[in-house]
């Protein structure tokens, strides 16, 4: 595991993205325009969600993403949940960002229909840096959140809770503590083990994953819209891990793992592989295809046990790959 690269470190790589959240919060395109360009090298990798993909640079970001997505919002704001900052094992420095874009949903975004009222969509975004400039970004966006709040979700009902994934109950996201000696560290070593156990499943059963081991009794586990939210292990289960399980039973992952004080985060692009062999989840029939997947995930420890798990994967990808256009089907949903 990487050496713990200490607060300071920690806190010039939060603010190297400062700026550019000060400008999505009192949204100014100009002054938005001007912090993209400082804080990012020329060149970076840009990875966004489907329908996105990669983008071409950080002129690019701002105006085929970022620019017309506040332009669908009147009053356009960025809200953080989390912003934490760690190396990965390679040295390399990321900033892991989770929190709501929102606003009055006035006008059309990717041709979902507005609605006039509040409205929200959850990213997660992953910020990897050299010194001082953002080198590369992996980026999803909640966009069936979206498509839900506007009544115009094609796809199969979810099986978890719908409600708006809540901030940590600690209320530190933004003012994250413990980050003395290697807190981190412990935090880092604690989700990457849970993570390996889930990997026993397919050779020893639930009993392999040592669920109880890691997750505290009261955990939350906040899904991506078409998934869910689940309460405690037992709502983890069954709205998303036993239909994921039994659809994807050859499931390979692998990311990277950083670490703030109790929170930890990994990402990847894709992070994780596998073949759609059973049924049962999200409604999508086995047919034996093999499709790769894109999480960003965050989780904050408490006391030795993981208490919180903020979750997306692109799901809107994963149809795509399955040949299901969401997009062709909201259209006809939504056509007059």
């Amino acid at each position: 595991m990487q050496e713990d690269i200490g607060e300071k470190a920690r806190d010039s790589a939060r603010q190297t993205i400062a700026p550019i959240r000060s400008a999505l919060y009192d949204f100014d395109a100009k002054a938005l325009s001007a912090a993209i360009r400082a804080a990012f090298a020329p060149d970076p990798i840009i990875q966004l969600a489907y329908p996105f993909e990669r983008l071409s640079g950080a002129d690019d970001f701002f105006e085929s993403a970022l620019s017309p997505l506040a332009h669908a919002f009147a009053s356009f704001e960025r809200r953080d949940a989390i912003v934490m900052a760690g190396a990965a094992e390679d040295a390399a420095i990321w900033v892991g960002c989770c929190g709501y874009y929102t606003g009055a949903f006035t006008k059309t975004f990717l041709d979902i229909p507005p609605t006039g009222q509040f409205a929200t969509m959850r990213f997660h975004e992953f910020y990897r840096l050299d010194g001082d400039q953002i080198v590369e970004v992996q980026a999803l966006w909640d966009i069936p959140e979206l498509m839900h709040q506007a009544g115009a979700w094609p796809m199969t009902p979810q099986l978890g809770a719908q409600f708006y994934a809540q901030a940590p109950s600690t209320q530190d996201g933004l003012a994250i503590v413990n980050r003395n000696g290697d807190h981190a560290q412990q935090s880092q070593k604690l989700v990457a083990a849970m993570c390996a156990d889930l990997g026993n499943f397919a050779s020893g059963g639930v009993e392999a994953m040592r669920l109880d081991h890691y997750w505290h009794p009261k955990c939350s586990w906040y899904g991506p819209y078409g998934i869910g939210a689940g309460r405690g292990l037992d709502g983890f289960r069954r709205r998303h891990q036993i239909p994921f399980l039994n659809a994807l039973p050859d499931r390979e992952g692998a990311g990277t793992f950083f670490a703030d004080g109790d929170y930890v985060a990994v990402t990847g692009w894709p992070n994780m592989k596998a073949t759609v062999s059973g049924g049962g989840w999200m409604g999508i029939a086995p047919a034996n295809q093999q499709i790769t997947m894109r999480s960003l995930d965050f989780w904050r420890c408490e006391n030795g046990m993981i208490r919180e798990n903020w979750v997306l994967v692109d799901l809107l990808s994963v149809y795509d790959q399955i040949g299901v256009d969401v997009f062709a089907r909201m259209r006809e949903m939504t056509s007059r």
